[in-house]
């Protein structure tokens, strides 16, 4: 089977990209418990045009991730995973499966509290701490495992997407909302009218943010809708869509995350934080993300081959996809983003976090020993 360019391109940022975050992780945290937390803290909430740098990096280069993530949608529905229903039917099944259970886990546990805002939280998949820690396991891995994970990922960050859009917004604006839109219209005109240059894109997609960003829409959705206006064309070298998708992936994987996971994990953990981790709120993360998470993906990605809606594909065994299906609890970026909609700088915020670390560390340290255990050498 053969991996285009983009792909391969994709795969090694990615694993990259997932051992930095780790890295910066570890360190963030670090400082945060040290004797510089105030400096470091005060780093963060600097005061710039108006906004905190915290507040910059979620509502304005999160943009660009979101960008990457729409990229990389449109090329897989195009030409990739998506692109048929027959390659598509199992990664949406357990991607649907991945989403449901830990939202119905939440909310059963939260069902007498008022913690609903945070059901969205244990709904998506890291792509690059899964994919990072699948690439740890070295050739051992199918490459039909290493597609799966990834369409799964990415369909899991739309219904994170969608689920934003809709359940997180303030009040809304409809003037600056109308305005961002009819920038969206006049983008896929020229979309449609096959202007291939990059500029008018990235200029009108700029106003587009400035617009959606005070429409109480939350900001990022621009980069979903830009990525989708960019002609993909043939999504060979020479479209737009894979030039800037090619040109965003370094940047995101080594400078947006990073900052992103710098910024969002300056956690001062105090003596009573276990409290905070047994609140339902906390433990409704927790079994979201380690049992809902590979429960639901393996659950309905089986149900779907048994009832002969899907197919798997060669090579991808169904001890390799329990494994996988663990590295779907891996929430972190998404799990975070959604966490400071929810919650915004709070208490809850803070123990909603750590549920999300924790949990992360188990389900991935649960994957990577399954596979390490279960892949067969080629």
């Amino acid at each position: 089977m053969r991996i285009s360019h983009i792909y391969k391109e994709f795969l090694e940022s990615e694993k990259a990209g997932g051992l930095i975050l780790v890295f910066v992780t570890a360190l963030s945290l670090a400082l945060a418990n040290s004797p510089y937390y105030t400096t470091y803290s005060a780093i963060w909430n600097f005061d710039f045009a108006g906004h905190s740098v915290v507040h910059w990096i979620n509502d304005g280069l999160m943009t660009i991730f979101f960008l990457l993530i729409g990229l990389e949608l449109e090329r897989e529905i195009y030409i990739g995973e998506l692109s048929n229903v027959k390659k598509a039917t199992l990664p949406i099944l357990g991607a649907l499966g991945g989403m449901l259970v830990p939202v119905g886990i939440y909310m059963l546990i939260n069902r007498n509290t008022g913690s609903f805002t945070g059901a969205g939280i244990p709904m998506a998949t890291d792509i690059a701490f899964a994919i990072g820690i699948l690439s740890l396991l070295g050739s051992r891995v199918p490459l039909s495992l290493k597609i799966f994970l990834t369409a799964l990922a990415v369909i899991d960050d739309l219904g994170a997407i969608l689920v934003i859009s809709i359940f997180y917004t303030s009040n809304i604006i409809f003037t600056n909302l109308i305005i961002a839109l009819v920038i969206f219209g006049v983008l896929m005109v020229l979309n449609r009218l096959k202007v291939n240059s990059l500029i008018p894109y990235i200029l009108g997609g700029i106003a587009m943010w400035y617009f959606m960003l005070h429409s109480g829409v939350h900001a990022t959705i621009t980069g979903v809708l830009l990525a989708f206006a960019i002609p993909f064309g043939n999504g060979r070298e020479n479209s737009p869509s894979h030039k800037l998708q090619h040109f965003l992936h370094k940047p995101v994987a080594f400078l947006i995350l990073p900052l992103f996971a710098l910024a969002n994990t300056c956690i001062s953990i105090d003596s009573g934080w276990q409290n905070g981790v047994m609140e339902a709120n906390s433990l409704g993360i927790t079994g979201g993300l380690l049992l809902g998470k590979p429960i639901g993906i393996f659950l309905f990605a089986f149900l779907g081959v048994k009832f002969g809606l899907a197919t798997l594909p060669a090579g991808l065994k169904w001890k390799y996809l329990a494994g996988t299906s663990f590295l779907g609890g891996i929430g972190f970026t998404m799990s975070i983003f959604i966490t400071m909609l929810a919650f915004g700088n709070t208490d809850m915020s803070i123990s909603s976090k750590i549920a999300i670390l924790g949990a992360s560390f188990m389900a991935g340290l649960i994957g990577f020993t399954w596979l390490s255990i279960t892949l067969e050498d080629k």
